[in-house]
């Protein structure tokens, strides 16, 4: 389903160069997501929310983040726009998708340490520190590839729209999302296993 998503959003994309660009890292997470979950089975919550943010950033790599056009929609459909709603002068879908982040991989990354044998605190800790880690990771990745493309390509690419503080803010949503993932999902009981004992680590929750 996913790699349809994927497929269809490229069919009469605005930029096509860019996008492919940006299904870059969405090919390869796809690649990467196949082997863990034949692996470690992750719960259907965990499938869930995995899914839905990549349905959310393949949306949004479309228009390259910065163009998703949800104010001409709320133009079309209730005759106002955010910027008449809430003062905003900026598109703000790459701040929905890194919150999202936060939300939808943290309990994915407590079940596999769950799974490893931390305990249930320890899991959600880790897991929101990977998030913190993985979030800066991913700003020091745009920021090398900033310096490989033109001023245009990386601006359309990056998304900062402007903002000095763009990556700072990117990763502080992330860390937000994070921290209130624990508050607004339950982890489940997943069995604990030895970290050699691959069937173990086969079975479903």
């Amino acid at each position: 389903m996913l790699t349809a998503a994927m497929l269809l959003s490229c069919i009469r994309a605005p930029w096509p160069g860019d996008l492919l660009l940006q299904h870059c890292l969405t090919v390869a997470f796809l690649a990467g997501w196949a082997i863990i979950q034949k692996r470690f089975a992750l719960s259907w919550l965990a499938t869930l929310l995995i899914a839905t943010f990549l349905l959310l950033h393949i949306f949004g790599a479309r228009w390259l983040y910065s163009n998703v056009p949800y104010d001409r929609w709320l133009q079309a459909c209730c005759a106002t726009d955010t910027r008449q709603l809430f003062g905003w002068t900026r598109n703000h879908y790459d701040r929905l998708v890194h919150l999202v982040y936060g939300l939808c991989f943290t309990l994915p990354l407590a079940e596999l340490f769950l799974r490893r044998g931390r305990s249930r605190r320890d899991s959600w800790l880790q897991a929101i520190l990977w998030i913190m880690v993985s979030s800066l990771i991913y700003e020091w990745f745009e920021w090398g590839v900033s310096l490989l493309l033109s001023a245009e390509d990386a601006e359309g690419y990056n998304g900062q729209q402007g903002d000095m503080w763009d990556a700072h803010k990117d990763m502080l949503l992330a860390t937000i999302g994070a921290l209130l993932s624990p508050l607004l999902l339950k982890l489940k009981a997943v069995p604990r296993c030895n970290p050699q004992d691959d069937s173990a680590v086969r079975e479903r929750p």
